[in-house]
């Protein structure tokens, strides 16, 4: 009985043996097991101006396609800001072709004719003053009517300078300073037009890649300022995978290398490649799941999925393993 007994415990401690050894076998003839996470890649999407919203035309869970507009603002102000930049533009460039063009031939022809009447009345002016110029000197007339003479002499004399420079300004038209500064003003117009066409643009927020909406923050009727966030939109291309490797195995996780995705939700994996290794090491994150002390260093790297679709979620956990 007791032979039997012993040799019982033999037979089974070396099927033990035998097991354990087979155990080890296959795992150290398996390709190494990487952990880590679907990468979540999300944009918050706000206006770049503020204002009142308009319209919220996506919900949490909708998709949205590349440059689709997801939510609007009271363009009106905007509108308004526009129209008044658009005028401001005429008007200036209005001023600027005024200036440039000179005046019109009609007013030059008046400013001679001013000037001839001009003329004339210093010519008369001129002979009643030595008139009485020289009656004065003989006594016949009173100081008092040479004084008037006079005076009105010397009125004639600045009439006709003042009609002359006004023709003379006429003839030369507008200065270069002038022509230039006006310039100036119309191309600053036209700077304000352009930034008023780009906020009025901006009351409309489009998704900027594929992506589904995680959050949406505001309703219509609320007041938003520039910049706050209106909805969270998460990226739906390209997938990635973050993953962690110890020191020991970094060798093998080369960018370009071909890599399987393993989930829990499906029994076939995803065909991946390695993009990019970090060149510097950390400690394991606490959301990641390993089989190894969570104080361990490990350096991460990122692998892009071929052949994602719906069942591979953003922040899931994954196992990685090294394609043959």
């Amino acid at each position: 009985m007791k032979r039997i007994v012993i040799a019982l415990l033999l037979l089974g401690a070396a099927a033990g043996g035998w097991y354990a050894w087979n155990e080890l076998s296959a795992k150290g003839d398996a390709a190494p097991a990487f952990h880590g996470n679907v990468d979540i890649r999300e944009v918050r999407l706000g206006f770049r101006v503020g204002g009142r919203v308009a319209q919220v035309l996506k919900e949490e869970g909708d998709p949205a396609a590349a440059g689709e507009v997801v939510a609007r603002l009271d363009a009106q102000p905007y509108e308004n800001a526009v129209n008044q930049a658009g005028a401001l533009v005429g008007q200036l460039a209005a001023r600027l072709e005024e200036l440039e063009n000179g005046s019109r031939p009609e007013e030059i022809d008046r400013a001679r004719k001013n000037l001839a009447e001009a003329d004339a009345a210093l010519r008369n002016a001129r002979l009643v003053f030595e008139r009485q110029r020289r009656l004065v000197d003989d006594g016949a007339v009173a100081r008092q009517d040479f004084d008037t003479a006079s005076a009105a002499f010397q009125s004639a004399q600045a009439r006709h300078g003042a009609a002359r420079a006004a023709l003379d300004l006429l003839e030369a038209g507008a200065r270069s300073e002038q022509i230039a500064q006006a310039g100036a003003a119309l191309e600053a117009a036209r700077a304000a037009l352009a930034q008023a066409r780009i906020q009025l643009a901006d009351t409309a927020l489009a998704a900027p890649e594929a992506g589904v909406v995680l959050t949406r923050a505001v309703e219509p009727g609320s007041m938003v300022q520039a910049g706050s966030t209106a909805l969270t939109v998460s990226l739906a291309e390209p997938v990635r995978v973050r993953a962690y490797a110890p020191e020991p195995l970094l060798g093998l996780v080369q960018p370009g290398r071909q890599v399987l995705i393993f989930t829990d939700s499906r029994r076939e994996p995803y065909h991946g490649q390695i993009g990019d290794v970090s060149p510097r090491a950390e400690f394991t994150p606490k959301s990641v799941e390993t089989e190894e002390l969570r104080t361990a260093l490990v350096y991460r790297f990122r692998a892009v999925v071929r052949d994602a679709d719906r069942l591979l979620r953003q922040g899931m956990p994954v196992t990685v393993r090294l394609a043959e």
